[in-house]
């Protein structure tokens, strides 16, 4: 029953992508079998009342919980973003909070800075430069349509996936982002996500596990790897392995919108060039904290906090939502709770 629903819904969600006003997206179903099905939603759970998506589209993200806007942000202001990543990989630029991060196999003795060295910047809200993708028009216009107007600028990422070194580290394993996040409701969070080249199986394109949003968050740990895990590429523990799975292939500029409960993961990158990408969680400012203390995110606020402690020289009384309190960005609207 389970696998003919997962088949059923990957049908819907390659009927989609294969039509003109969703744009040419390349998918690639790697379980299940296609059968079809036909989508009629009570209401609408996980998308808000606007004038930018068309009722296909908002019905997609309803049911599978991503949705991939074709060319969305422009050559130039990827070329900007990638010239900016360059500058702080020679450390000519060091943004205040910046958390530069490297593959779990480059030792020590090898770092040197470069962007060779570098597979992940977060936290560049106070980077100027890179901070603009958070509030590029045409990103925005996408977001309000799951946060509404008030808009907070969460967590931001640019990606820079290298060569995997044969050990697969530079695998993502399959998760889902509300287990980093202490703030709900989740479906007033939405993550933007933009290629900045092509993205394909071969360097690591995304791969989601469509509808799995509509689940609850689930436990996370570190994937039991023998080549080893990247710092807190936590993993879900037990995930249903018969979902049908979907990988989005995407060309630079195309931005795909997804829910913080979609499952989803990125595998190695096989070629011998870096894959960037750029990202931001938003929320909307009428989110609220909660304390994760007792819940399966406590692992996480753990780590995370301790990670803080000993990057800012903070007291042992932080918590995760101080942490995200100091990423927290306000990019539309009026700031009310976050």
């Amino acid at each position: 029953m389970e696998q003919s629903r997962a088949a059923a819904r990957l049908q819907i969600v390659l009927g989609h992508l294969g039509r003109p006003s969703a744009g040419a997206v390349v998918v690639h179903p790697t379980t299940g079998t296609i059968s079809s099905a036909s989508f009629h939603p009570q209401q609408f759970q996980y998308t808000l009342d606007n004038n930018v998506l068309t009722l296909e589209q908002r019905k997609f993200y309803e049911e599978n919980g991503f949705l991939v806007i074709k060319n969305l942000v422009p050559d130039a202001d990827i070329q900007r973003f990638r010239n900016e990543f360059e500058k702080i990989c020679r450390k000519e630029v060091k943004p205040l909070g910046l958390v530069v991060m490297r593959d779990v196999t480059i030792s020590k003795s090898e770092y040197a800075p470069s962007e060779k060295m570098t597979t992940k910047v977060q936290d560049f809200q106070e980077d100027k430069e890179l901070f603009r993708y958070c509030t590029l028009p045409e990103i925005l216009k996408y977001v309000e349509c799951f946060t509404g107007p008030n808009i907070m600028a969460m967590h931001t990422m640019l990606i820079n996936k290298p060569p995997d070194s044969g050990k697969k580290t530079s695998r993502h394993p399959l998760h889902q982002d509300l287990h980093y996040f202490p703030f709900r409701p989740s479906n007033l969070i939405v993550c933007a996500w933009t290629a900045m080249e092509h993205i394909d199986r071969n360097n690591g394109c995304l791969v989601v596990l469509p509808g799995t949003h509509k689940g609850s968050l689930k436990p996370h740990d570190y994937p039991k790897w023998e080549g080893g895990v990247n710092k807190m590429f936590h993993g879900i523990q037990d995930y249903e392995e018969n979902n049908a799975r979907v990988h989005l292939v995407m060309e630079k500029g195309d931005t795909v919108f997804f829910h913080p409960l979609l499952i989803h993961g990125s595998g190695q990158n096989k070629t011998q060039g870096f894959r960037k990408a750029i990202s931001c969680h938003f929320a909307s400012a009428d989110c609220h904290y909660i304390d994760v203390k007792g819940t399966s995110q406590e692992n996480i606020e753990k780590e995370v906090v301790g990670i803080a402690n000993k990057f800012y020289g903070a007291e042992n009384s932080t918590d995760l939502k101080d942490i995200w309190m100091f990423r927290a960005r306000l990019v539309k609207g009026e700031r009310t709770n976050l």
